[in-house]
């Protein structure tokens, strides 16, 4: 299991806003095996969307791509995560032309540590999906913001007037 609680191997704790972030490792675009102490003294954006290529999640991923050069300058990393595969996001950001990496979380391990698994009505049926959701991680492992149930308009913007302001 690659996130593990520092005092009991077999527990994944759900981060709260001061806590540490629990190390994890998840498999990145290029070819990548991404872990968050990979940015240590750099702040994280963890964006978690439903699936690649639907209109929602192409906007908002294109939007964070558009502002990136804004986040680098605020010393962000901008990871999108959904449960896609590899190959599929590979695909989404060569056709989009992301300049961030994008994590694959088929097994839903990241997905449950940041608890963005939600029970969703789709077409009048529940279904078991992503909750769109943004994660602010500070230059020393801690949780410093989260947005959740995500409004696509306006949420990257609304992520710098944070970080710009703190």
């Amino acid at each position: 299991m690659p996130f593990l609680n520092p005092l009991n191997d077999n527990i994944m704790i759900i981060p709260s806003i001061g806590q540490p972030v629990q190390i994890f490792q998840a498999e990145a675009t290029g070819g990548k095996q991404v872990q968050l102490s990979d940015y240590q003294g750099k702040k994280v954006i963890l964006y978690f969307y439903p699936k690649d290529n639907t209109p929602g999640c192409t906007q908002e991923s294109i939007a964070f791509r558009d502002h990136a050069p804004e986040f680098e300058q605020l010393n962000t990393v901008i990871l999108g995560v959904s449960r896609d595969s590899l190959k599929s996001h590979e695909s989404f950001k060569s056709k989009n032309g992301f300049t961030f990496d994008l994590l694959s979380d088929p097994a839903e391990e990241l997905c449950q540590l940041f608890d963005v698994i939600k029970m969703k009505n789709m077409y009048g049926k529940q279904v078991r999906g992503i909750e769109r959701s943004s994660f602010l991680i500070d230059e020393n492992g801690l949780l410093v913001k989260e947005w959740r149930k995500v409004q696509v308009k306006n949420h990257v913007s609304e992520v710098l007037t944070f970080l710009q302001s703190s």
